[in-house]
C-alpha cells in the first residue's frame, strides 16, 4: 500500500489557519477508503450534516480539557464522539495511552517529532496526525495555538492556548505537559504573553517539598566520572574488561545521559532494536553512538524496572542483573537508575546499593520539575489558578488532594484577579453601560449618599435604627452578641433604614449585599461603594481583600437590636425578653483610604457604645449560658459535641429542664450546684472499670488505678493487666469493653442504672487491645499448648486477624527455623480445631499472595497509595512517614507507631483472617476510573480496625514484604505438622515424640506435592480432607496449572562444575539465550504459556502458540512442555537472537508489537 504523506508536512506549514472538523471529515474519508471499511463514525456522520457534536460529558476530567474549547490534551483513553481535536505532549505511553494502529477518533496535534513517532511506532494512520513547529503560532478551530520546547524528551512540548471569549477578550491557558523548568524559559517572548495567564496546567510529579534534586548537569557528570573512574581503576588489571554498565531508560528519554557517555568515554551504546528504532526517528540512525552488537560495548542500556522497582522506594532486582552478568560473560556489573524519585542525596555523594560483585548507583537526574522549580515557573506566570495534571485523584479540581496540591502554590497566583472574575458572576447589571451613564449613575449615588450623611448627623445623639425586620438578621456565631439588661427599648418610628428612593442606589445596595456575607451591615456597603464610586466589583474586590480586618471591627462595634430565638417545637422567630447589642458600623471609609498593608486600622464608635465596668462573675457566667443556651436551642436539636467524649462525665443542666418550660425559662441559668455524686473524679468510669474487672479488686483499689491513668478505661486496664500478670478471668477469657459511656440522664441528681450502662460481654471481639499473656501462648512447646484453651477466640467465631498478627511478630523475632516451625504448627492447630473454614485463607495471608502465581491476581497498589491511606487512618502526614521512614526502614513498623500513637474515640471492629482475606481480593479486582479512590477507602477501613500488631504486618502485606523470615517451604510444613497432630490428639499423651518421623514425611509430602501442583486451592482441602493419610501421590499435575521448574545452580566457571561431579558421569547442553516456557494443552483444547515463575505470558508469545498448534496431532488430548523459547532471526540465516528480544516484548493482545514467526522451540521435555 502506497504510504500517506503527512497533513502535518503541508499544512501546518504553508497555512496559519487549521480547521479541525474539515480535516477530520477528509481523513477520515480517505482512512476508510484506504480500510475498504464502510462503516462510518458519529463524528464524521454528525459533521458531514453540519451538526453539532454532542456536549461533553461531565465524568471527563478537568486537567485533560481546555476551557471553553473541545481539546482534549493527554486524554486519549476519554476519547468520544464529543470531540475531533485532540493534543498529544510527547510519546510516553502514560500521555498516549488509548492509542493503537486503528485510530480513527479525531485529529492528533503535536509536535513534529512526536508525529513521527506516532507513525512509525503505533503505526497509527498520518492521516490524523498533524505535526507543528515549534514557536510557531498556529490558528486551530479559532483559537490560537503555539507549541514551545518543554525539555522533558525528544519532542515534548507545552501548548499555550488562546481562546476568545463571548466578550472578544482573550482566555490564556498554558499546558505543560511533562516538562523540566529552566531558567531559559522565563526569557522566551512567546512565555511572556503569558504572564497572568488564567490557568496553568501543571506537571506536578514531585509537587512536594522533599523533592529538591541536583541539576541534569550534575547528574550527568556523576554517571559520567563515576563509568571512568571505575575503568580507569582496572586498567591493567584481569577485570579491565569484565566490568558490565548498565543504564536503566524508558523507550523515549534519557537520552542526554546516553550521548554524553559516549562522548565523552569514547564507547557506543548497546540497545535493543525497538530502541533503536526510536533513535533512528530521533535522528540517530545512522550514528556511531548506538549499536545493537552487544560485544563491542560495555555499555549496555537495559529497560526500566530491570534493575529494580523505584517507588515507593528502591528494591534493587540483584537475581535478574546477576542473570545478566552470567549471560553476557562479565564479573562484575554497575548499574545506574537515574530517576527523580532518587531525591535524597548522602553526604558523600548519591546512594549505592551493593551485593557481592554487583552495585546499582542510584542518581537522582530528573526529566521533570522540582517542587522549587515548580513554584519558580508559577511565580514566573503568576496565574488566576494552577491545575495539577498528575498526582492521586486530581480528575476532579475540588478533590481533596487537588486542592492540597494547590496548596503548594498559594500567594504565587494572582488571587485577586481571582476575586474579581467571583464577583463579576454576581453582576448582573450590563458590562456594556457607557461610560457617561455610569458617570451618572456614580454622581446620582454620590449626592444620595451626602443627603444620608447629613441625615445621620442630625441623629448624631439618637440610639441607632434597628433594621427593619427580623428577617434582616440570623443568628451567627462571628456576630458576637453582648446581653445587656439595661438597655431602652427602641421607639417603632426608628425602624425605617432607607434614606433615599433613588432605584439606582438601592439597586446597587441590595445587589452588593447578595455578594459578602451577612454580617456586613449597610453603612460597610455604603462607604465600600463610594470608595468604589459606585462599581460593584470593585466594592467587593475591595471588600474581600480586607475581610479580616472588617470583621474585626464590626465585631467590635455593638449597638441595640433584637435577638431571634428559634424554638424546636416550632420555625417561627420570636423576639427574647432581653434586649442584646447588635452589629452597627461607622467611619469605614477611612480605611478603604489607608494604604495596602493596613497595618493597623482604628474605628469610631457611636456615643452608645461606653465600655462597661466589669460585673461579677457570676454576671458573666449567667450571661454566657444564657447564650450558649439560646444559640444550642435556636437551632434545634443536635448530637452532642465532640468535646463530650473527652470531659468528665456530668450531668448536662440543659437535661433538667423539663420539656413543657417555656421559652424564657429555658434561657435563664439553674442556679442548683452540680450533684455530689459528680465531684467524685470518674465515678462513672470507675463504676465501668469495676465491672470490667468483675470486682476483682476493692473500689479503692480501682479508684487509684484510674486516677493515675487520668480517667482512661484502655489505659487503666493496660495498668492492671500488666500489675496481675493478665486479665483473665475464671474462665480463661479476656473481658472486653468499650471505651465510652452513653448516659441519658432526666435530673442532675440522676445516676445510670444496671439496665443504661453498656454491657460487657466477655465474647466479643470488639473492645480494647491489650498485650496479655495470651498473645505468647502460641509459641510453647507442641506438648504443651492448647489449641483451644490457650486460643485468643473461642468455638463458632471467626478467627481474628489478631491471631496472625501475634504469630508474625513471634515469628520474626525467631532465629531457628525449627522454633518458627513450632510456632506456625501452634496456631495453625487452633485453626483446624475453632475454624477449619479459615485454614485456607490464613495460608494464604501467611505467604503474602491472595491466589495461585498462574491466576496473575495482583494487589496492584503502590506505596504511595498505602501511605495516602495511613495519613487518612492515623491523621499523620507524609513528612512525619517519611522521617520515621528513613529511621526504622520498615513502612509496617512505621505505621505500627503511628497507630500506638493515635487516640480513639471508640474501640474499632476487630478485623477477622476471612475479612482481611476477601477485601484483598476485592482490592485486586478494582479497576477503571476511580478505583485508586476505592482501593484507598477499603485500605484505611482495615487500617482503621486495626488492633496490638495488627497494623504492622497489614502494611507490609499490602506493600508485599511480610518479612517474617518464613516462606512456603515453610508454611506448608507447619500446616502439614499440624495437622498431623490434630489427627493423631496424642500432643497430650506423652508420645509427641514417637510423631517425629510421621511429621518428617507429611511435611515433605505436602512439599512435594506443591511442587508438582503448586495451587493452595487444591493442595489445603485435599491435606485437610486426608490427614494423616496424605501422601505427595495424592495430587497429580493438572494442565493450566504450571509446574515449579527445577532451577541450575549458577557456577562460576567448568572447574568448578567438574568438582561437583567427582570424577561422575555427565551430560552437558548448549545453554540457549532464551526463555523458560511451559506449554500446557488443556482438555478444552486451548494453549496456555507460563513462564518459569509460574506466571501465565500466552499473550506475549502469539506465535509460539501458533508453532505448538500446528505440530500437535489430533490424539493429543492434554499435555505439559517445559521448553527454552529462543527468538530467531528467519531473514540473516535462521540467526540466534538475544533474550531481549524476548523481554521486551510487551505482555499485552496479539496487537502488541510482536512479530510473527519469528520465535523457535529449542528443546522440550514431555511431562506424562
Amino acid at each position: 500500500m502506497k504510504k500517506t504523506p503527512m497533513i502535518s508536512s503541508s499544512s501546518s506549514s504553508s497555512s496559519k489557519t487549521l480547521d479541525s472538523s474539515s480535516i477530520y471529515l477528509k481523513s477520515y474519508k480517505s482512512f476508510t477508503e484506504q480500510s475498504s471499511s464502510s462503516s462510518s463514525s458519529l463524528q464524521s456522520s454528525l459533521l458531514s450534516e453540519q451538526s453539532s457534536l454532542p456536549s461533553i460529558p461531565t465524568d471527563l476530567p478537568q486537567p485533560k480539557l481546555i476551557p471553553k474549547t473541545r481539546f482534549i490534551v493527554d486524554g486519549f483513553r476519554y476519547s468520544g464522539n464529543y470531540s475531533v481535536s485532540y493534543f498529544l505532549s510527547h510519546f510516553h505511553s502514560d500521555h498516549y495511552v488509548g492509542l493503537s494502529s486503528n485510530w480513527s477518533k479525531g485529529i492528533i496535534f503535536c509536535s513534529k517529532v512526536t508525529a513521527q513517532l506516532l507513525i512509525d511506532v503505533l503505526k497509527i494512520s498520518p492521516l490524523f496526525v498533524i505535526g507543528l513547529r515549534l514557536c510557531e503560532t498556529v490558528c486551530i478551530d479559532g483559537c490560537q495555538v503555539t507549541l514551545i520546547d518543554a525539555n522533558h524528551c525528544p519532542g515534548a512540548v507545552q501548548f499555550l492556548f488562546k481562546i476568545r471569549d463571548e466578550n472578544g477578550k482573550f482566555k490564556r491557558y498554558v499546558h505543560t505537559g511533562d516538562f523540566r523548568f529552566s531558567s531559559s524559559m522565563k526569557l522566551e517572548p512567546l512565555i511572556k504573553e503569558f504572564v497572568g495567564a488564567d490557568a496553568v496546567f501543571l506537571d506536578t510529579t514531585y509537587c512536594n517539598p522533599k523533592f529538591l534534586f541536583p541539576t541534569q548537569v550534575d547528574s550527568v557528570n556523576y554517571v559520567v566520572d563515576t563509568i571512568e573512574k571505575i575503568r580507569n581503576e582496572n586498567i591493567g588489571s584481569e577485570n579491565e574488561k569484565n566490568v558490565l554498565f548498565l543504564i536503566a531508560t524508558y523507550v523515549i528519554g534519557k537520552e542526554k545521559i546516553l550521548l554524553e557517555i559516549s562522548k565523552r568515554c569514547g564507547c557506543m551504546i548497546h540497545v535493543d532494536s525497538r530502541k533503536l528504532g526510536v533513535l533512528g526517528v530521533l535522528g540517530f540512525g545512522k550514528s556511531e553512538t548506538f549499536t545493537e552488537d552487544a560485544s563491542v560495548t560495555d555499555v549496555h542500556v537495559v529497560g526500566w524496572n530491570v534493575l529494580g522497582e523505584t517507588w515507593p522506594y528502591f528494591r534493587p532486582n540483584f537475581n535478574k542483573m546477576t542473570e545478566i552478568m552470567v549471560e553476557r560473560g562479565y564479573s562484575r556489573v554497575v548499574g545506574f537508575v537515574p530517576t527523580g524519585w532518587m531525591y535524597k542525596v548522602k553526604k558523600d555523594g548519591f546512594a549505592v546499593r551493593t551485593k557481592d560483585s554487583l552495585e546499582i548507583h542510584l542518581v537522582p537526574y530528573s526529566e521533570h520539575s522540582s517542587y522549587d522549580e515548580l513554584r519558580e515557573y508559577v511565580r514566573f506566570l503568576k496565574p488566576k489558578r494552577v491545575i495539577p495534571t498528575v498526582g492521586m485523584d486530581i480528575e476532579k479540581l475540588d478533590s481533596k488532594h487537588a486542592i492540597a496540591m494547590q496548596k503548594h502554590f498559594a500567594g504565587l497566583v494572582d488571587e485577586m484577579a481571582n476575586k474579581k472574575e467571583f464577583i463579576r458572576v454576581f453582576h448582573r447589571r450590563s458590562l456594556k453601560t457607557d461610560e457617561k451613564g455610569m458617570d451618572d449613575v456614580s454622581s446620582e449615588f454620590s449626592e444620595g449618599l451626602d443627603k444620608e450623611n447629613s441625615h445621620k448627623a442630625s441623629k448624631k445623639n439618637e440610639p441607632s435604627e434597628p433594621l427593619k425586620s427580623c428577617s434582616d438578621l440570623s443568628l451567627n456565631s462571628d456576630v458576637g452578641f453582648v446581653l445587656e439588661s439595661t438597655f431602652p427599648q427602641q421607639e417603632p418610628g426608628s425602624q425605617d433604614l432607607e434614606v433615599s428612593n433613588d432605584k439606582h442606589k438601592e439597586g446597587m445596595v441590595q445587589e452588593l449585599r447578595l455578594c459578602l456575607p451577612i454580617w456586613v451591615t449597610r453603612d460597610l456597603i455604603l462607604d465600600l461603594l463610594t470608595k468604589s464610586g459606585g462599581n460593584i466589583v470593585e466594592a467587593a474586590s475591595e471588600f474581600y481583600e480586607y475581610e479580616t480586618e472588617f470583621h474585626e471591627q464590626v465585631t467590635g462595634t455593638n449597638t441595640p437590636s433584637a435577638l431571634i430565638i428559634t424554638t424546636p417545637q416550632s420555625n417561627s422567630a420570636v423576639l427574647s425578653e432581653s434586649p442584646v447589642k447588635c452589629i452597627t458600623h461607622q467611619g469605614l471609609t477611612n480605611i478603604l483610604s489607608q494604604d495596602k498593608k493596613l497595618p493597623t486600622i482604628k474605628h469610631s464608635t457611636k456615643g452608645t457604645l461606653t465600655p462597661k465596668k466589669r460585673g461579677s462573675q457570676s454576671d458573666r457566667m449567667s450571661k454566657k449560658k444564657v447564650k450558649s443556651s439560646s444559640v444550642r436551642e435556636s437551632v434545634g436539636p443536635k448530637q452532642p459535641a465532640i468535646t463530650k467524649f473527652f470531659s468528665k462525665l456530668v450531668p448536662n443542666d440543659s437535661q433538667a429542664i423539663k420539656s413543657k418550660t417555656c421559652i424564657a425559662e429555658e434561657h435563664q441559668v439553674s442556679e442548683n450546684p452540680l450533684p455530689t455524686d459528680a465531684t467524685e473524679p470518674y465515678k462513672e468510669h470507675l463504676d465501668q472499670f469495676l465491672q470490667v474487672l468483675n470486682g476483682s479488686i476493692s473500689r479503692n483499689d480501682a479508684a487509684s488505678i484510674l486516677e493515675r491513668a487520668k480517667g482512661d478505661l484502655n489505659v487503666a486496664l493496660d495498668s492492671y493487666c500488666k500489675q496481675s500478670g493478665g486479665c483473665l478471668d475464671k474462665k480463661g477469657d479476656l473481658p472486653l469493653c468499650s471505651s465510652t459511656v452513653q448516659t441519658q440522664s432526666c435530673d442532675n441528681n440522676s445516676s445510670l442504672d444496671d439496665e443504661e450502662r453498656i454491657n460487657i460481654s466477655s465474647s466479643s471481639v470488639q473492645g480494647i487491645s491489650t498485650e496479655n499473656a495470651t498473645a505468647t501462648l502460641v509459641s510453647l512447646p507442641l506438648e504443651k499448648y492448647s489449641p483451644i484453651e490457650h486460643a485468643c477466640w473461642r468455638s463458632g467465631q471467626p478467627a481474628p486477624y489478631l491471631l496472625l498478627a501475634r504469630t508474625f511478630d513471634l515469628v520474626e523475632g525467631e532465629k531457628g527455623k525449627l522454633k518458627a516451625t513450632g510456632i506456625l504448627c501452634n496456631m495453625f492447630r487452633s485453626l483446624l480445631v475453632l475454624s477449619p473454614q479459615d485454614v485456607l485463607p490464613a495460608v494464604y495471608l501467611c505467604t503474602n499472595k491472595i491466589a495461585p502465581d498462574h491466576a496473575n491476581m495482583e494487589l496492584n497498589i503502590g506505596g504511595s497509595l498505602v501511605t495516602s491511606a495511613l495519613e487518612d487512618a492515623c491523621g499523620t502526614n507524609k513528612t512525619k512517614i517519611k522521617e520515621m521512614y528513613n529511621n526504622f526502614g520498615d513502612l509496617g513498623d512505621v505505621a505500627q507507631v503511628c497507630r500506638q500513637t493515635q487516640t480513639l474515640l471508640v474501640p474499632p471492629c476487630a478485623l477477622t483472617i476471612q475479612e482481611v482475606f476477601s477485601v484483598l481480593r476485592k482490592i485486586s479486582s478494582e479497576t477503571g476510573q476511580g478505583s485508586t479512590t476505592r482501593k484507598k477507602g477499603l485500605i484505611t477501613k482495615l487500617m482503621r480496625s486495626c488492633r496490638e500488631k495488627e497494623m504492622k504486618f497489614l502494611v507490609r502485606t499490602l506493600v508485599r514484604n511480610l518479612r517474617i523470615g518464613a516462606m512456603m517451604r515453610t508454611i506448608l510444613p507447619a500446616l502439614a505438622q499440624a495437622v498431623m497432630v490434630h489427627s493423631s490428639n496424642l500432643s497430650h499423651d506423652g508420645r509427641l515424640e514417637s510423631l517425629k518421623e510421621k511429621l518428617q514425611c507429611i511435611s515433605a509430602a505436602v512439599i512435594e506435592a506443591y511442587n508438582v501442583l503448586p495451587d493452595l486451592d487444591l493442595l489445603i482441602p485435599s491435606l485437610l480432607s486426608k490427614g494423616v493419610e496424605f501422601s505427595a501421590s495424592t495430587l497429580s499435575m493438572i494442565p493450566g496449572i504450571p509446574i515449579k521448574p527445577m532451577l541450575a545452580r549458577i557456577t562460576n566457571g567448568v572447574s568448578e562444575a567438574l568438582n561437583l561431579f567427582k570424577g561422575r558421569a555427565f551430560t552437558c547442553e548448549y545453554k540457549y539465550d532464551g526463555q523458560r516456557a511451559q506449554i500446557h494443552k488443556l482438555t478444552d483444547g486451548s494453549l496456555k504459556v507460563f513462564s518459569r515463575n509460574g506466571d501465565e505470558t500466552t499473550p506475549k508469545f502469539p506465535d509460539l502458540v501458533n508453532i505448538i498448534e500446528e505440530s500437535c496431532k489430533p490424539d493429543a488430548i492434554t499435555f505439559i512442555v517445559d521448553a527454552e523459547v529462543v527468538a530467531v532471526d528467519r531473514k540473516n540465516g535462521c540467526k540466534l537472537m538475544s533474550f531481549q528480544e524476548l523481554s521486551s516484548r510487551e505482555r499485552g493482545s496479539k496487537s502488541s508489537l510482536i512479530t510473527i514467526n519469528n520465535i523457535k522451540v529449542l528443546y522440550h521435555i514431555v511431562l506424562p
